[in-house]
């Protein structure tokens, strides 16, 4: 059965499973080159999803994870509300960023393979959307998270926040170093390559994260209706 904290598992699992299963499918069919990319770079994750026959399962994957992201980071407020964090610039941002950072995966995926000038735009706007969005996210509710009393609720803040904050920063850093690498090297390709890859895979742990601290705390929630 599926709950409602599970949603955080799913959306750390199914688009790593999903990438790394339409990269071996784009190897197969040698539409993309047959590496590690974590390590070497040879390949962007978009260059997986290009692609037919890969370009099926990534689109298939990816598309209803913008939706499902957008439903974590509101679902995130009521958890913070319910733990008795009530920062309203907090929760605004959480809202805000989650949304710009769903809409642009959608976006991103459905001009995804296109060639045109402006589908190219939309594109670039959608991963770089995507990526910034969630980023934000991330690092507003774990900074929220680790503010959490854990007077007034059966929950350690610090320690399940500690985490987050980490994994919520570390693709700020990677971005800076991504721009460091390109300002100096004459082609910085597999090195952006590379980045790229390791910045979708730490953000993907910190939903794994954030799972547990729902689980933690039992995080749940009820449709209830007063018609008699």
């Amino acid at each position: 059965m599926i709950t409602l904290r599970s949603l955080p598992l799913i959306a750390a699992v199914v688009p790593f499973v999903g990438v790394t299963i339409s990269y071996a499918i784009g190897t197969y069919y040698d539409l993309v080159p047959s590496c590690i990319p974590y390590i070497d770079g040879c390949t962007s994750i978009s260059a997986t999803g290009r692609y037919e026959p890969a370009s099926f399962l990534f689109r298939a994957i990816q598309m209803p994870l913008g939706v499902l992201h957008i439903v974590i980071w509101l679902l995130c407020i009521e958890w913070l509300r319910a733990m008795g964090h009530h920062s309203r610039a907090a929760h605004l941002t959480l809202c805000y960023s989650g949304i710009v950072g769903g809409i642009s995966l959608i976006i991103y995926v459905t001009f995804l393979g296109t060639q045109q000038p402006f589908y190219e735009f939309m594109r670039r706007f959608g991963i770089y959307g995507y990526f910034l969005g969630v980023a934000i996210a991330q690092v507003t509710l774990a900074f929220s998270v680790s503010k959490v009393d854990s007077k007034t609720v059966r929950f350690d803040g610090h320690r399940q926040g500690t985490p987050l904050v980490w994994l919520a920063l570390l693709p700020f850093a990677l971005g800076i170093l991504n721009l460091v690498l390109k300002s100096i090297l004459d082609d910085a390709d597999q090195w952006e390559n590379r980045i790229e890859w390791v910045a979708a895979l730490i953000m993907q742990l910190y939903f794994l994260f954030l799972w547990n601290a729902w689980r933690v705390t039992g995080f749940d929630a009820r449709v209830t209706s007063d018609v008699r």
